[in-house]
C-alpha cells in the first residue's frame, strides 16, 4: 500500500534561506578568520581586570616561548605579538590532519584608563602571560576634603 506525501513547494526555499543566513553571519557578522592564533583559536585569549591600582592582563599562549613574545604600550593600547616556531619538521610522514599551527600572532587591546607603561611588569608561567600595568597618577581617584567655614 502506498502512502501520500504532501508536497510543500516552499520547504526547499526556507532551507536555502537558512543556509544563506548562516553564510552571511559567519562571513560578516562573526568572522572567524580575523587574527589566527598559532594554536587554532581565532584570537589570543585574554582576561583583563583591575586590582590594586593596576590593570592586569592575562593571555593564554600555549606552546610559545617567552623570548618570542613582544609587549608594547602606546597611549592607551596594549599590543601583544609573538611567534611560534616549529621545533622539528617531519618530511617522511603523510599527514591526514594537521591542526597545530606555526607562525605569528598579534592582538591590540584598548586599556580602560591611562597607565604608567614605564613601571609595567610581565611574568610567564605555564603558557600564561601575566602583564601588570600601574594606573597613571592622573587616573587614580583622589579624595577631596571639605573645609569648614
Amino acid at each position: 500500500m502506498r502512502s501520500l506525501v504532501r508536497w510543500e513547494p516552499f520547504s526547499d526555499l526556507i532551507s536555502l534561506r537558512d543556509a544563506m543566513d548562516r553564510l552571511f553571519e559567519e562571513s560578516f557578522v562573526r568572522p572567524t578568520s580575523r587574527v589566527l592564533a598559532p594554536w587554532g583559536g581565532s584570537e589570543l585569549a585574554i582576561d583583563m581586570y583591575e586590582a590594586d591600582n593596576h590593570i592586569v592582563v592575562k593571555a593564554s599562549t600555549p606552546g610559545v616561548k617567552p623570548e618570542d613574545i613582544d609587549i608594547s604600550v602606546s597611549g592607551n593600547t596594549l599590543t601583544i605579538k609573538g611567534e611560534t616556531k616549529q621545533e622539528q619538521e617531519v618530511k617522511e610522514e603523510n599527514y591526514i590532519r594537521r591542526e597545530r599551527r606555526y607562525g605569528s600572532f598579534m592582538r591590540s587591546i584598548p586599556l580602560p584608563t591611562d597607565v604608567n607603561a614605564d613601571k609595567a611588569e610581565a611574568e610567564f608561567e605555564n603558557g600564561v602571560l601575566t602583564i601588570k600595568i600601574p594606573r597613571a597618577e592622573e587616573a587614580k581617584a583622589k579624595t577631596i576634603k571639605i573645609s569648614k567655614k
